[in-house]
């Protein structure tokens, strides 16, 4: 059951979406943070979360994988509103705890905080198309963060983290198991499926 609908322009969310967003979004931005500054408790690095540099990452972190997150979430949601259906963000807290626990004790990113519950009949396409959009917003935001490395380089460095920050996530997502959106996608077409995976491990390890 939605809750009661919030409306912020042509967007329609709820109080219950906007807090389960907000604490995906730091929960995720935290957990980059570790891994970015090497704050981790395998790397014997965990100290460094009491200096300025872990801070700085993490603001930065919100800035790149929070927006990552935000509009991949956001790319699923208005995609299955297109197609008639009720969509709203769902964190999931064990997740979530498990995203930071494992940054912290061995600096790796487990990203599954949550997911857009849908509500309503899709086709198979449908399905797979609405799956679709979260990794290729996160495909774009890497080529547009890519682009700004070159036009400002003198923020290159947050770019650059901005990048692989969206190539992982999008990549991540492609995953063909469980509730990822890759298992959707390749059921829908196998083709576009295989094409978006190249396209990420091309860019992240090429």
């Amino acid at each position: 059951m939605m809750n009661k609908t919030i409306k912020i322009g042509k967007i329609n969310t709820s109080k219950v979406e906007l807090v389960d967003i907000a604490k995906a979004w730091l929960a995720i931005s935290l957990a980059f943070a570790f891994v970015y500054s090497g704050a981790s408790l395998f790397s014997g690095g965990i100290d460094k979360i009491f200096s300025t540099g872990f801070l700085v990452m993490f603001l930065i972190s919100l800035f790149t994988a929070g927006i990552g997150f935000l509009f991949h979430e956001l790319a699923h949601k208005f995609v299955a509103q297109k197609y008639g259906c009720v969509a709203e963000f769902r964190a999931f807290d064990q997740m979530l705890y498990l995203a930071v626990g494992l940054a912290v004790a061995i600096g790796f990113i487990f990203a599954a905080p949550g997911a857009v519950m849908i509500h309503g009949q899709v086709t198979r396409k449908e399905n797979g198309i609405i799956s679709a959009a979260g990794p290729l917003t996160n495909f774009s935001l890497a080529m547009i963060f890519m682009g700004l490395m070159f036009y400002l380089p003198t923020w290159g460095f947050i770019f650059n983290i901005g990048f692989f920050i969206n190539l992982w996530l999008g990549l991540f997502n492609l995953i063909p198991f469980g509730n990822f959106d890759g298992i959707k996608i390749l059921h829908w077409n196998r083709y576009i499926w295989m094409g978006m995976v190249a396209f990420g491990v091309y860019f992240l390890f090429f």
